[in-house]
């Protein structure tokens, strides 16, 4: 017998509660987008591992962005996979990172998470009429600005360490040592975080949403490693994933995700990895001058010009 529409509403609203923990929890695996919430948890699980400022900040970041969606009502089915939070995880961990531990930190985690939210569905609705996503767009956008503007300001400046990318150079021979922590790292610095433990976790995370995930997300690091290399980047930006993460990211969504599971496929994926590498440098210098940050812009560019081609290219489909 169909359950009247008055019905289905109470019931949703009486599973209210546990939805948003679970579509939180998935939030946090959205950050590589994978919907999985055995993903979302290892990952949140790696995140409190890194330090419990990256846990506290990553999760109140998901929770906020998570809450506007609901009471901005936005589509429950987008929420419920997780796609409303995970702008606010890397929001809240980017904030946290940049600016420090400070009561201004709290506050524009909360202020940024509603903005993620905001800009989820405007970049929505320019972009999907071409079959585009926003990805991680409203993260770069919100932190990007924040993090730029915060020195104007007493109260919400406190000084910050510069980021490894600005201050080292050198060496550019591979270790055995360098080898394998980059390839962790490069998983752990999607989230804004140099440790190949953590890296090792999330990758375990990934390996739980599927064996095609986990294997594209390992070969985008590879690829990564190798084309910085080949590129001669500095080894110690190499073994911190300063170079890789991007090409991880790239790997997931056109191997995993967005495409249809082809040789073709597999091709594109990997010279989206190795371009998106090239491309870290070039945007890291066009940021450094008014102290902007890379964050994952390098992957957005590139998959949405790899995804935009796709319809004139016969060789390659989208999935579904």
């Amino acid at each position: 017998m169909p359950i009247a529409e008055p019905e289905i509403v109470r019931r949703m609203e009486s599973r209210q509660p546990s939805a948003y923990v679970l579509a939180s929890l998935r939030g946090f695996g959205q950050v590589d987008l994978q919907a999985g919430l055995l993903t979302g948890v290892a990952i949140l699980l790696a995140l409190w591992v890194s330090g419990w400022q990256n846990g506290l900040f990553a999760t109140l970041g998901t929770l906020l962005a998570t809450a506007t969606a609901y009471a901005l009502a936005v589509d429950r089915s987008g929420i419920a996979l997780g796609l409303q939070g995970y702008a606010g995880c890397l929001t809240g961990i980017a904030l946290v990172s940049s600016l420090g531990n400070h009561l201004a930190t709290y506050v524009l985690t909360v202020v940024g998470a509603i903005m993620c939210t905001l800009l989820m569905a405007a970049l929505g609705t320019f972009l999907t009429p071409y079959g585009l996503t926003p990805l991680t767009a409203p993260f770069c956008l919100v932190s990007g600005v924040m993090v730029v503007g915060a020195p104007s300001f007493e109260r919400v400046w406190h000084g910050a360490p510069a980021s490894v990318a600005s201050t080292t150079t050198g060496d550019t021979a591979m270790s055995w040592s360098a080898l394998w922590h980059a390839f962790f790292n490069n998983v752990s610095q999607v989230f804004l975080i140099d440790s190949w433990y953590v890296g090792l976790i999330m990758l375990v995370g990934l390996a739980l949403a599927g064996l095609r995930v986990v294997l594209y997300a390992a070969a985008g690091s590879v690829i990564g490693i190798v084309a910085a290399w080949l590129l001669g980047a500095p080894t110690a930006l190499i073994a911190n994933g300063i170079y890789g993460y991007n090409a991880v990211l790239v790997a997931i969504a056109i191997g995993a995700v967005f495409m249809a599971n082809t040789v073709w496929t597999g091709v594109y994926a990997l010279f989206g990895a190795a371009a998106s590498t090239g491309l870290t440098a070039s945007l890291t210098s066009f940021f450094k001058p008014f102290g902007g940050h890379t964050f994952t812009w390098p992957f957005i560019l590139t998959t949405w010009a790899l995804m935009a081609a796709v319809p004139l290219l016969p060789r390659l489909r989208r999935s579904g």
